[in-house]
This record gives C-alpha cells, structure tokens and sequence, in this order.
C-alpha cells in the first residue's frame, strides 16, 4: 500500500525521465542514437508535449541527452573531465609499474543507509545500501583500503561480484557509465581498523582520496581510499 502511494506520488515528468534513462542504461539506445521526438513521447505517455519537454530538458542540462535544432535529440557522448585523480583501476595503476596488484575483501555486504549516508546518496534513510571494504597490494605490500558504499539502484548485482578477481573500479566503470564525480584529498591518521589492514601504526600519515561519483543523474557509489603516507602518492600532470 505505501507503495502504491510512493508511486503516485511521483510527477509524469519523472516517469519519463526514468524511462529514458532506463533505455539508454540498458543499452536500446546508445551514444549518438536518436531518441523519439517528444511528440511521439506525448502520445506514448498520454501527456502534453510540455511536460516531456521538461524530461528531456532536464537530461539534456546533465549531459545526458543532446539537442541539435532542427535535427533532433540524441544520446549524448559521455564527456570526462581531466583531473588530478584519474577515475582508473588501482591494479592498473600497480601493474602499469611492473609490479603484481591482489587483493583481499574484508566486507562485502547490505546494510540500510544511515542519515548522513541516505543525505549523500538522496535516498530515504533505512534504504539499502551495499558496503565493500577491501585492501589492494603492490608486490604484497598493503598500499590502498578502499572503504565503498553502492547504490543498489544504480547497479543492482555489485554484491554478487567477485573483487578478487576484479576490482570496485573496473565494474563500476562498466556497469555505470560514468557522468561526474568529485573529489576531496586529506591527510589523517588511521583510525585503528585501517592501521591494522595497512599494516602500520595508529599514528602513522595516511593520504585519504574521498571521491562520490555519479552515473545517470544519481549518486552510484561513494568510496573512502586509505594511504600509508610513507608508502604512497598523488602525482599529475599536464
């Protein structure tokens, strides 16, 4: 019964925005393929034109969709922005200096999202969330703690996934096209779980990346990166 009020609770325009968005995620409509026109969406939605207007506006605004005048709208072309941190797999990174990257998964669960959690994914507090820790090697020497909270809404099978193998980063970049993220670096002493999966001292400098990325106007996944000071670095270039 809730449910059922949730559901008309929501505005027309955000059910064809979903719609949209659905079919570009699922792969029927990909990068520079036409969408139909919005008098085509009227009709199948039984709306005026105004208000797939305002769907197709607002997805065009977040990059999704592109309109070319008198051609039509189009899946746009993902567009990534050059930063300090690249958005690549940690075990590329290990491999790309010629050494071997493993990893070990600590955690791999569903847990319902906090208040602060639920405010940063915008989702309603109890909702599901999954939460991965895992701890990435160079030549067997602990350098990351990857601390990551998912959005099952975003991609659905992330805890049926198997990290040992393959790494938070690599899936992710493939199951949810990536349309922004940002980004903060600090340093901080471990608080006494990381230490201990760093293999170093409660005291000791950590170099922590916290990065939230998005895909398909939603939060995909937030993650918290842990770095031995002594044992990493952030470098770029231009």
């Amino acid at each position: 019964m809730e449910e059922q009020e949730k559901q008309k609770k929501v505005p027309i325009f955000q059910t064809i925005k979903d719609f949209l968005l659905g079919e570009i995620q699922a792969g029927r409509w990909r990068e520079g393929d036409a969408i139909p026109s919005e008098q085509v969406l009227a009709k199948q939605f039984d709306v005026s034109r105004m208000t797939v207007n305002r769907a197709v506006r607002e997805l065009t605004s977040e990059q999704i969709l592109s309109r070319i005048q008198g051609s039509g709208t189009y899946v746009a072309q993902q567009k990534y922005q050059s930063t300090l941190v690249e958005i690549k797999s940690i075990a590329e990174e290990v491999q790309t200096r010629g050494h071997v990257h493993r990893s070990e998964l600590h955690q791999l669960e569903r847990l319902k999202a906090s208040d602060v959690l639920a405010h940063q994914f915008s989702v309603e507090i109890g909702e599901p969330l999954f939460h991965s820790v895992i701890v990435h090697f160079e030549n067997d020497i602990p350098i990351q703690v990857e601390d990551r909270w998912v959005n099952p809404k975003v991609v659905p099978d992330y805890i049926r996934q198997d990290f040992t193998h393959m790494t938070p980063n690599e899936y992710l970049m493939a199951a949810a096209p990536l349309q922004g993220m940002n980004y903060g670096i600090e340093a901080q002493t471990a608080p006494r779980a990381i230490a201990g999966m760093l293999q170093i001292t409660p005291k000791e400098p950590c170099l922590v990346l916290k990065r939230k990325t998005l895909s398909m106007s939603q939060v995909a996944s937030i993650a918290t990166m842990w770095h031995p000071g002594s044992r990493y670095r952030f470098a770029g270039g231009f």
